[in-house]
């Protein structure tokens, strides 16, 4: 059955990000979103990709920085795609309520990062069509990615009571990224999910929650949008009036504070890839565990990533180390130090060159 465009899913596609954990590979002009990390294309095309089928989802809605636009126009098959140019960074409530602004009311949105892998496209493409159908009931949904170990560095859903008509569930809370006793926990009592940040919702129920939690937030958004600028396929909302919104996140502005929230459970192969350690764990191993990009050799190695974009690296004798070569910069952490990459000098100070 052929669906009208109203019908059609509208997947919003976020791209920001300072480049800093992955650093020095992500740098702050060439962010995590644009590079190939896993596969040829990157993982911004990736995200196009996952979307790509027009019997379910329309033409996309990207939402980028004026530092990103490049990235996206030479990334981004142009065909129908929507660029919503933000002229500060104001975080996802923003972000996702300047997108809202541009769809129709009943027009369900399928907000995304930019910045993820996800292996099962298919499993993807199902739960975007449950979280649809919930969507289209007044449910604000958040896609529950299956847990399969105790992280740490992820906030977590617990399920509640089952919605009948879909097979999603009520929110019953959502829980800040908890220590390793907590997460195994979470794990042993079943019936929580990682929150993966991925969001699905019409776009007029959406602005009305933004209303009726975050008015501050929803009125200044309404007010740039009104006064923004259309030049072809980009939108650009007021300058001034955009940076006066406050940055809040999607999660406390609306989704910890609506009744209506809805959880749909999802396993997908999903990952964040929010760190070396990350990056090293979504990628293929040799027998060892070994992950090699690049030119290397690695004698009674195990776990180790070694990423090259020029300089051979030899390695003798290492477990769980990541080593990565860009340029003039080389980095060389073990996987527990991998969270703290972006504190480092050469991570927060960057000069803006590629």
């Amino acid at each position: 059955m052929q669906l009208h465009v109203t019908e059609l899913i509208a997947p919003v596609i976020l791209c920001g990000g300072g480049g800093t954990r992955l650093w020095p590979r992500s740098r702050t002009a060439r962010p995590k979103p644009f590079l190939p990390l896993i596969g040829i294309e990157t993982l911004f095309q990736q995200a196009l990709s996952r979307t790509r089928n027009r019997s379910v989802f329309g033409a996309p809605v990207i939402v980028t920085g004026s530092a990103h636009l490049e990235h996206v126009e030479r990334q981004a098959d142009s065909a129908g795609i929507s660029i919503l140019v933000e002229p500060s960074a104001r975080n996802t409530a923003a972000a996702i309520a300047l997108a809202a602004h541009r769809l129709a009311p009943d027009r369900v949105m399928l907000v995304c990062p930019s910045d993820h892998h996800i292996a099962d496209a298919a499993a993807f493409v199902a739960a975007a069509q449950q979280g649809a159908s919930l969507a289209r009931e007044g449910w604000l949904v958040s896609f529950g990615i299956h847990a399969d170990r105790p992280e740490t560095g992820f906030g977590y859903i617990r399920r509640g009571e089952p919605i009948a008509s879909t097979g999603g569930f009520r929110i019953d809370r959502f829980v800040e990224k908890p220590d390793r006793t907590r997460a195994q926990a979470f794990l042993d009592e079943g019936g929580y999910d990682w929150n993966g940040g991925i969001f699905a919702f019409t776009a007029g129920r959406f602005l009305a929650e933004l209303e009726a939690h975050r008015p501050d937030i929803a009125q200044v958004v309404a007010r740039a949008v009104a006064e923004g600028t259309q030049s072809g396929d980009f939108f650009t909302p007021d300058a001034e009036l955009f940076a006066a919104v406050p940055s809040e996140s999607i999660d406390y502005a609306v989704m910890e504070k609506t009744d209506r929230a809805a959880v749909v459970p999802v396993d997908m192969g999903w990952s964040d890839i929010g760190n070396w350690q990350v990056l090293r764990d979504a990628r293929t191993g040799d027998a060892d565990g070994n992950r090699v990009l690049g030119r290397a050799e690695l004698v009674d190695c195990r776990n180790v990533l070694v990423e090259t974009d020029g300089p051979r690296v030899s390695v003798i004798g290492l477990e769980d180390v990541c080593i990565v070569v860009d340029g003039d910069e080389v980095l060389v952490t073990t996987v527990d130090g991998a969270q703290k990459v972006g504190k480092l000098a050469g991570a927060q100070n960057q000069s803006g060159a590629a």
